[in-house]
């Protein structure tokens, strides 16, 4: 695992960089650097040591750009500007917010409109004309939660607050947009016509918004009571899209075109649509994630390489990173990665206290502890950060996921059913319907959730350090096995074999 030091080292510059917040030029630094790690060539441990402290500047660069992309100063007074819409209305209080990205300069902000019907028609893609005054982000926090910080992280570098005589829908012009812009807000008003269709199918509002949810990527219908089940019962994550959706999708294509004489072109069509799927539901840091390290499977696998590795999932953190730093930072990058590192190392081990032999003669038993181990290794790897930034543990996760993921299953394959034959809608809408009913019941159980944790950092790092420990004396002494051995043996067994 060479890129793991690496990735580790580029997070701790990123970290560094955030702390300290130094302004003087590091490239200077940095290739001084390099040229000394290349002279070390014979010296393997100064060497490496360069290389780490190398990889800490690249890190402590990376938040030195992206602070600097950030740090815009706006007129203190009203300006007029065009602007085009990124997302459809969320209603507040008082006002509707919509995503905006400036016309001239290509700046994202968050925009809070008066309410009123005007604002509650506005789309994606219709363009605004605007004269409002322009603020920096404001420092409110709640708990763990920072306002300014979640507005950085998605590249946020205002809000404005409009009145509604201060705005009006016009022609904009896209030209000055770059082409990923240009491609992204096509794929969301895809997204947002999908959406329309969706809700045209007479299907409850509960069940709706878990399908726009689930499909499309659209929390925005999503009540607070029903966030609250899915929380209780630790099935939030089907909500976020990630590896769980991309997976399907991507057996699901790979059915439909997979060939053995043409390998190589079929992974690229499927990867395409993986990718063109990521634009559509509007490229959380998650599904990203998932579809960087589904490309690289596919990669590999024209190579018949190990697919799935520690350093697949290091090599993308490094890539997701240099583009946003401050991704570092993020709830969903954090538990995304998290969830996967821990099925990719403890995920092995569970499997391995069974033998292969006796799972491969008892198939439906290998399905269930498949999924137990699965839930059990992601749980594990989650917990720590879910107790710390939602104060809460979910103690019946594992008969969770045995409801989401089969439903989750059918829920994507009849979502896009649907889309095609409107006449399907009402299987999806029992679906569903069965999926938000058992989840209701789980959640109802005494003891579902441990509420009131509230851990500090320092308890959540340590948590992670007694996993990591175990995990290794696991390991060494041979209490858990990969899948592929023999089961348990006792380290002495396993000394006289």
């Amino acid at each position: 695992m060479p890129l793991v030091p690496f990735v580790i080292c580029l997070m701790a510059g990123i970290v560094l960089q955030e702390q300290v917040n130094l302004s003087w030029p590091l490239f200077p630094l940095l290739v001084a650097m390099i040229v000394i790690a290349l002279l070390l060539w014979k010296q393997s441990l100064l060497q490496s040591l360069a290389i780490a402290v190398c990889s800490v500047l690249l890190g402590m660069m990376l938040m030195q750009r992206q602070e600097s992309y950030l740090q815009v100063i706006w007129p203190e007074g009203e300006v007029v500007y065009e602007a085009v819409v990124l997302s459809d209305p969320v209603e507040k209080p008082k006002t509707m917010a919509v995503d905006v990205l400036l016309v001239a300069n290509q700046r994202k902000l968050k925009c809070y409109l008066y309410k009123d019907d005007r604002s509650r028609r506005l789309r994606v893609g219709d363009g605004l004309h605007i004269q409002s005054q322009i603020k920096v982000n404001s420092d409110w926090r709640r708990g763990a939660f920072d306002y300014r910080r979640y507005l950085e992280i998605h590249g946020f570098t205002g809000t404005t607050f409009v009145s509604s005589w201060k705005w009006y829908k016009t022609r904009v012009s896209l030209e000055s947009l770059s082409i990923f812009e240009r491609t992204r807000l096509a794929f969301l008003r895809q997204r947002a016509y999908l959406l329309q269709r969706l809700s045209e199918q007479g299907m409850a509002q509960d069940q709706y918004a878990i399908v726009a949810a689930m499909s499309l990527g659209d929390k925005s219908q999503l009540t607070e009571e029903l966030k609250d089940v899915y929380s209780r019962t630790g099935a939030s994550h089907v909500l976020a899209l990630s590896g769980l959706h991309l997976g399907i999708i991507y057996s699901l294509l790979s059915m439909l075109v997979v060939g053995r004489r043409w390998r190589a072109v079929s992974q690229v069509v499927v990867i395409s649509c993986i990718w063109a799927y990521v634009f559509l539901v509007g490229m959380s840091v998650s599904i990203v994630r998932s579809a960087l390290m589904l490309s690289i499977y596919a990669l590999l696998s024209l190579g018949h390489r190990e697919k799935m590795s520690v350093n697949t999932l290091a090599f993308t953190a490094i890539v997701l990173l240099s583009v946003n730093p401050l991704s570092l930072f993020d709830v969903g990058f954090q538990l995304s990665f998290m969830a996967v590192l821990s099925i990719l190392v403890l995920g092995p081990l569970f499997m391995g206290i069974f033998s292969e032999v006796y799972l491969q003669e008892h198939r439906i038993f290998k399905w269930l502890w498949g999924m137990a181990a699965v839930s059990s290794a992601a749980q594990l790897g989650v917990a720590p950060l879910i107790a710390y930034y939602f104060g809460r543990f979910s103690s019946y996760f594992l008969l969770t996921n045995l409801i989401v993921m089969p439903a989750a299953t059918l829920i994507l394959c009849l979502s896009l059913a649907v889309i095609l034959f409107p006449s399907l809608a009402f299987l999806l809408n029992s679906v569903v319907g069965w999926q938000n009913t058992l989840l209701k019941m789980v959640a109802a159980i005494p003891g579902a959730t441990i509420e009131n944790l509230h851990p500090s950092v320092l308890q959540v790092v340590m948590v992670y350090v007694i996993t990591c420990s175990l995990t290794i004396l696991a390991h060494r002494l041979g209490w858990l096995r990969p899948s592929g051995g023999s089961g348990y043996r006792s380290p002495r067994t396993q000394h006289g074999s």
